[in-house]
């Protein structure tokens, strides 16, 4: 008996037998896609490949943009410290006013006498130079005349040219040492407020700094002009401007104002002045620096007030909440003084001076180490570091680990000027046997700080 599956199976044979016949398909409408799309819209291929997810790191190929975390972040912050603001106004009032600055007629004319005279300093190391320039040229003379004459006359004017090094040495050292004696006695018994001292004790050190930089390289440069192979060594940018024609009261004028603590005869200039970038920077610094105003006057000055009773009672509970009060308004404050004068005032002044290399900061944000975050928040001072102190200890045989703790130790004494000396509060805390043993022991690159 036949079943309807055998009627099947024979007509598919039969079919298989014949030839082949391609239907046609008919190519649909765009009316018919439309009907489709709709009629089928729920097969849609949504898993397709396979995909990890975003904060996979070990997966993804590329790492995922944060922008978005960190506005929401910022959010955070403005609405948590929004409430802090609310709260604050509400306990206290308005507190910032001009009268709480506390200044006074003595301490506005001493500080503006001590400020304006602090670059005679610079004016006196120019001078300096310049006798020194003055018998290198007449050394240079006699060495060229003994040459000819074939005896060791050369020789003898080297030697004696020699001693006059430590002549000059002295009286720079002499000078220098006069700037930062002078402006700190003054500071700390004349001026007594905080903010006016702070700025004459840091221009002071700057020019200190910048004294030092500038006598030191051309203690060098008067070297390598009386050498006989000394002009090879001489770095290319330098060319343009050879010992002594870097002797001049222009130069020295550039290196006052230029944004950098290192001298140079030559330094990368940028092709002009864009003011509205200048007007842009002095704004922000002009606007943050109202800003720190604000937080310390409004925020910080009357929670130390109020911690001292607490520390006064020892009440540890109430000191670690403090404490955390202020570390969050002086971290902000932190940043804003950050910005305002590595990012906004510097670059100003860089535009201004057509100063090239604007590096004063690296992604300091990003370090790994304390040693990393010390050579990348302050560039100016890191590269007179170790230009001028740590790079000619090493060169002269000094462990790289020594070196490394002399130049955090001298560093510390500057902070100490910087800070102690305005503030009439002599700490005495130059070294933290901790952070000496973290700097030297977390990396042992010999040739960086």
């Amino acid at each position: 008996m036949e079943t309807h599956s055998d009627h099947t199976s024979l007509a598919t044979h039969k079919r298989s037998d014949s030839p082949e016949i391609v239907p046609k398909t008919p190519i649909p409408s765009q009316g018919t896609s439309k009907v489709r799309a709709k009629k089928y819209k729920h097969i849609y291929t949504i898993h397709s490949q396979t995909k990890p997810s975003p904060l996979t790191y070990q997966d993804v190929e590329s790492t995922p943009n944060f922008w978005g975390f960190r506005n929401l972040l910022v959010l955070m912050l403005i609405a948590s410290n929004l409430r802090l603001i609310i709260e604050n106004f509400r306990k206290y009032g308005v507190l910032v006013s001009f009268s709480t600055w506390g200044l006074s007629n003595h301490d506005l004319w001493t500080g503006f006498w001590l400020y304006v005279s602090i670059p005679i300093h610079l004016c006196v190391a120019y001078l300096i130079e310049c006798g020194a320039a003055w018998q290198a040229k007449k050394a240079l003379g006699w060495i060229k005349r003994g040459e000819s004459k074939g005896n060791d006359r050369s020789q003898r004017q080297r030697e004696n040219f020699r001693t006059w090094w430590y002549l000059i040495a002295l009286a720079h050292g002499i000078n220098a040492t006069l700037n930062l004696v002078i402006t700190t006695s003054v500071v700390y018994s004349s001026i007594f407020h905080p903010g006016i001292g702070t700025i004459c004790e840091l221009h002071a050190v700057i020019v200190w700094l910048k004294v030092c930089s500038y006598a030191f390289t051309n203690r060098d440069l008067r070297d390598m002009y009386l050498a006989p192979d000394g002009q090879q060594s001489l770095p290319e940018l330098y060319k343009s401007c050879p010992y002594p024609q870097n002797i001049t009261f222009h130069n020295l004028l550039y290196y006052w104002w230029a944004p950098t603590l290192v001298y140079q005869p030559v330094y990368p200039r940028s092709e002009g002045i864009r003011w509205s970038f200048v007007f842009k920077r002095f704004t922000e610094t002009i606007l943050l620096c109202i800003v720190i105003w604000i937080a310390t006057a409004q925020y910080a000055a009357p929670l130390l007030q109020n911690s001292l009773d607490h520390i006064a009672t020892m009440n540890l509970v109430s000191i670690v909440e403090r404490i955390l009060k202020l570390s969050t308004i002086s971290l902000f404050c932190w940043l804003a003084g950050f910005y305002a004068l590595f990012q906004s005032f510097l670059n100003g002044l860089a535009e201004l001076m057509t100063f090239g290399d604007r590096q004063f900061y690296g992604d300091w944000w990003n370090s790994t180490s304390i040693r990393v975050y010390w050579t990348s928040w302050n560039k100016p001072v890191y590269h007179f570091m170790k230009r001028h102190i740590y790079a000619p200890m090493v060169g002269r045989g000094m462990p790289p680990v020594v070196a490394q703790i002399i130049v955090f130790v001298f560093s510390g004494i500057l902070h100490e000027l910087l800070v102690g000396v305005p503030t009439h509060n002599i700490l005495g805390e130059l070294v933290s046997p901790s952070e000496v043993y973290q700097a030297t022991s977390i990396s042992q690159r010999p040739n960086c700080i």
